[in-house]
């Protein structure tokens, strides 16, 4: 393997397994800073707070276990109703059984209008924009805040999926904002959940933040459906959600689902791309020459020349260095799952309703499945112990049942994105301090990513 060029930030691990209030305090914020030394080797790790115990899976069996039993053995654990419902209500990605399945049964045909090939003018039109917004700033000559921009480039794209129109740069800054708050409630939430406090006021803050943005989503649903009423046709992700039936019942969306799915697809389509295209924006900045190989390889592979669809599966550096992004930080970071009865995992005697985490955080930088864990190295993936890791220990979009529908569509979206700007621009870290990693709902920037973006000649 290449020598890997750098160790991008992460938080130092604590030297032992912290107690209960010291977890407290720390988990207030992020996640990943209650984790301890050991908890990147071991096969297995436990915790008992109040009323019920918390276990890290890091072993890949007990992984594959824990996820491809989702639906029965292991279903998604309560927690998501702090996390989530406030937000989303009962949707495809908190819901478990009968329900979860009517509701994947209804969405899953929403999603033909993600079809990778269809979907690439689309992807297009929003990145061009964003190029246009970068070189407005890059003029400016200082740092510039890359995170509110690569959220609205992927908010943008699902809007004109799922909306048939561009999000316009107020709104995508509104959505930014309001979603960072969203995500700092709902950690506390959980938090004080786990440990069986009262929650002080927060749970009904987080509702009216989730409330103020479902009202949004209210809107244009009810929009869309008086524009039917008026004869008025679309080609989108909300036409086909209003027109779909479930397989078994014939039945349709009733509105408040309608504005659930549509919440959920929006916030699940574009925070997770925006904070991985962050992240690997700042990784290209600490590495200059990876950026100069890129850019030959898309100069190569392009002609020079726009685009086209069929050059994607050609970019095979692009490709891996958004992999390898994904891999040091997996948008979501860790997957709760609920036991459902009494049982042993590793020795440990695991209780109904205890909760099991698969951590894609720890799977991703556990040194039995990965060499140099914690460093930036892209070629990895062409070695064939990476590509074999790939296989078994890489799981941004989780796996089993529940994997993500939309990874491909946020595979090419951010590889479409990435190779504009690789084109367009330099980009270098200013001096001071890196980003400080903040594990929430995503795995976010505790301050953005200020970058300096310097166009390269003739662009």
């Amino acid at each position: 393997m290449a020598e890997c060029p750098f160790t991008p930030p992460f938080p130092t691990p604590l030297t032992r397994k912290p107690g209960l209030i010291r977890r407290f305090r720390l988990g207030w914020s992020s996640w990943i800073h209650t984790l301890h030394e050991r908890t990147y080797s071991m096969k297995m790790g436990g915790t008992q707070l109040p009323g019920h115990g918390v276990y890290i899976l890091n072993e890949l069996p007990e992984i594959k276990r824990l996820l491809e039993n989702a639906g029965d053995e292991f279903p998604k654990h309560p927690i998501f109703d702090d996390l989530l419902t406030p937000l989303v209500g009962s949707s495809v990605f908190n819901a478990n059984g009968a329900e979860w399945e009517r509701l994947r049964a209804m969405v899953n045909p929403a999603f033909m209008h993600t079809h990778l090939q269809r979907a690439f003018p689309v992807m297009a039109g929003a990145v061009a924009d964003l190029i246009a917004r970068m070189r407005a700033e890059a003029t400016r000559g200082e740092p510039v805040d890359v995170d509110p921009m690569m959220t609205h480039v992927a908010a943008d794209v699902i809007f004109r999926t799922m909306f048939s129109v561009p999000l316009a740069q107020a709104d995508a800054l509104r959505v930014y904002r309001e979603f960072e708050a969203y995500q700092a409630l709902a950690q506390r939430n959980t938090l004080l959940t786990l440990y069986g406090l009262p929650h002080f006021g927060l749970r009904r803050r987080a509702r009216k933040v989730g409330a103020r943005i479902r009202e949004a989503f209210d809107g244009i649903v009810a929009g869309r459906i008086a524009a039917r009423e008026r004869g008025e046709q679309f080609s989108d992700i909300l036409e086909t959600l209003l027109d779909t039936r479930h397989p078994d019942t014939g039945a349709a969306f009733e509105h408040q689902d309608l504005v659930n799915q549509v919440t959920l697809i929006f916030f699940g389509g574009h925070e997770t791309t925006a904070t991985s295209l962050g992240w690997t924006l700042y990784l290209l900045s600490e590495s200059p020459e990876l950026q100069e190989r890129l850019n030959a390889e898309i100069e190569s592979v392009t002609g020079g020349g726009p685009l086209a669809y069929a050059h994607l599966r050609l970019l095979e550096g692009v490709r891996n260095l958004y992999r390898e992004s994904l891999r040091l930080y997996p948008p979501v970071s860790f997957l709760p799952r609920a036991a459902t009865h009494a049982m042993a995992m590793r020795g440990k005697a695991i209780k109904p309703g205890d909760l099991l985490l698969a951590a894609p955080w720890l799977v991703h930088r556990n040194p039995d499945n990965w060499e140099c864990p914690h460093q930036f190295d892209p070629d990895r993936f062409t070695t064939p112990a990476g590509a074999e890791a790939a296989k078994q220990a890489w799981m941004p979009f989780g796996k089993g049942p529940r994997v993500c529908i939309g990874a491909g569509f946020a595979t090419q979206e951010s590889t479409m994105t990435l190779v504009e700007i690789i084109r367009a621009f330099r980009i270098s870290h200013p001096d001071g301090p890196r980003p400080e990693v903040t594990a929430r709902l995503t795995l976010r920037p505790k301050a953005g990513f200020p970058l300096i973006l310097t166009p390269r000649a003739g662009n």
